[in-house]
């Protein structure tokens, strides 16, 4: 890995020189636009509109226009912000880990102690761990001032960039609005769905299923040109019934025992008795989506 960016970290007077990272890269598969008439590759410039004239990146300056004037700030303009001139990732309290709302979290960056001593940095990850706090800091980074949350994950601190509060939505749906009566035995039974599907979460068990299937996409066109059967590749998807039922205790029966059946191998059963077990009865002919009245 290289590093994007040097700093410090600082909390009182504590002055922790780091190298920061970035935490994630994109595994997508690259593709570009093409004409559909001739394969053409598609290509976009940057076209100045007074001589109509391509320009080089490096002569692109940035403009503000209020509507009556504009004001061009230059590269040296921006440079000169005392904001972007810092280097520094300020501490600005320490907060209880779980009031740090997960909506809210964006970007993340690893950083490495970037001194003869890691000590403070050390420090600081062990009073973080041993306290259940997460910093939150402010910085300024690619010309924009970030406030991130400063956590642990394994031995290193990591740094995870925050949407500001005014860049979340509101959720405000009428439908939630309306009163909905919840039954016992059905949140008992929805219950026992949530424990049925429950284990330890391990990450490296997923896979992106559509880059993966992109990829075999791409590999079969490879070898076989336009006249690709898609159908022989990937299998003949069936329709979906896209109905709804009202029955929701079935439904939930039902998902319980397959999600059981799954686990141990064996197969849908279909309908099961009030306490998930599997009821003496015939498969239903096809489970429709279920929804909450």
């Amino acid at each position: 890995m290289r590093s994007i960016w040097k700093g410090a970290l600082t909390f009182g007077l504590v002055n922790v020189p780091v190298k920061v990272y970035s935490a994630t890269e994109d595994h997508d598969v690259s593709l570009h636009q093409v004409h559909n008439k001739d394969g053409g590759r598609i290509r976009y410039q940057r076209i100045c509109e007074v001589d109509g004239e391509v320009v080089p990146y490096q002569d692109i300056d940035k403009a503000y226009d209020d509507g009556e004037q504009t004001v061009v700030l230059t590269k040296d303009d921006l440079a000169s912000l005392p904001s972007e001139r810092s280097r520094e990732i300020e501490v600005v309290e320490f907060v209880p880990s779980d009031q740090v709302d997960l909506l809210t979290l964006d970007k993340a960056y690893y950083l490495e102690p970037d001194s003869s001593s890691p000590k403070a940095y050390v420090l600081l990850r062990k009073t973080l761990e041993q306290t259940d706090r997460t910093a939150i800091v402010r910085f300024s980074l690619r010309q924009k001032t970030r406030l991130a949350a400063l956590r642990v994950r394994g031995d290193v601190l990591v740094l995870q960039t925050l949407l500001w509060a005014d860049e979340v939505r509101e959720a405000a749906f009428p439908s939630l609005d309306e009163s909905v009566r919840i039954s016992a035995k059905e949140l008992e039974m929805s219950a026992s769905l949530v424990d049925s599907f429950s284990k330890d979460f391990d990450p490296e068990e997923f896979t992106d299923e559509y880059q993966s299937e992109l990829r075999t996409l791409i590999d079969a066109k490879l070898e076989q040109g336009d006249a690709i059967d898609t159908d022989a590749t990937f299998g003949k998807k069936e329709e979906e019934d896209g109905g709804e039922v009202i029955d929701l205790m079935e439904a939930l029966r039902a998902s319980v025992e397959r999600s059981r059946a799954a686990r141990s191998g064996g197969a849908d059963t279909g309908k099961t008795d009030e306490k998930g077990k599997a009821a003496d009865t015939k498969p239903a002919a096809k489970k429709k989506n279920a929804k909450a009245s």
